[in-house]
């Protein structure tokens, strides 16, 4: 079973498309006509105007993706079902941590197309959000077994890192996203719709959520966050990277 069939039930619901980072994943196409988008889940990041083709491998992503979205290939990045040079370019946004052989996956992507466009993150920069530092270390774990973008970012040999900081206001409810407002995270909902909380022991999340429950009705969390409460954006470790083979 893929893994999210069992997280990403209302998946949708909490991770919508912010233009804020779909434009430059837009821009970082070129003039790419047809793309391969690699572990897709519901099409958040699809580019609009060009030949899509997408490869997800959970039927619970698939069930989840909007009306006309571009069709879908069950399948996963460590085998992609397409012959050499496929695509102008290849995809992959936010996705490449999950894949159990990440470099091969990434080999993939090279291998069906000679531009590839990857959305990673730095994940020292994750281990040092606040809500994992405080609340839920056991995050910190999950996030050292996954690559970082700069891991990516050199086996792709890529060519430019755009840093994606993330906005106070950001409709994408990754991980980080609310950043800047810690009430959200009492959600259960908006909890399903991280990997990082969904795949953290429950006890380990239920007892971090009971500690910020209560530093937000005493206060303290706004005292000690004080310097977040100005920002309009963050710098999560969000990284977009390009590479031509």
């Amino acid at each position: 079973m893929a893994r999210y069939d069992e997280i990403g039930i209302g998946y949708a619901l909490g991770r919508r498309t912010d233009p804020r980072w779909l434009a430059p994943v837009v821009d970082a196409l070129g003039a790419a006509r047809s793309v391969l988008d690699v572990g897709s889940g519901t099409g958040s990041y699809e580019p609009p105007g060009r030949r899509v083709v997408a490869v997800e491998p959970s039927a619970e992503m698939i069930r989840q993706r909007r009306p006309g979205a571009a069709p879908v290939v069950r399948a996963v990045a460590e085998a992609l079902p397409f012959a050499a040079g496929t695509f102008d370019a290849a995809l992959a946004v936010l996705t490449v941590h999950h894949w159990p052989d990440w470099r091969r996956g990434l080999d993939e992507l090279r291998r069906v197309a000679p531009r590839q466009v990857v959305l990673a993150y730095d994940t020292a920069l994750h281990n040092d959000f606040w809500l994992v530092r405080e609340y839920v270390p056991e995050v910190a774990a999950l996030e050292r077994s996954r690559p970082s973008a700069a891991e990516i970012a050199d086996h792709l040999g890529a060519s430019s890192v755009l840093p994606l900081p993330v906005p106070w206001d950001f409709t994408d409810g990754v991980f980080p996203a609310h950043w800047r407002r810690p009430e959200a995270y009492l959600d259960p909902a908006v909890r399903r719709a991280c990997s990082a909380l969904a795949q953290t022991a429950p006890s380990a999340v239920e007892r971090g959520m009971k500690r910020l429950r209560a530093d937000l009705e005493s206060g303290r969390w706004h005292a000690d966050h004080a310097e977040l409460l100005a920002l309009p954006e963050w710098d999560a470790g969000f990284r977009l990277m390009v590479a031509a083979s």
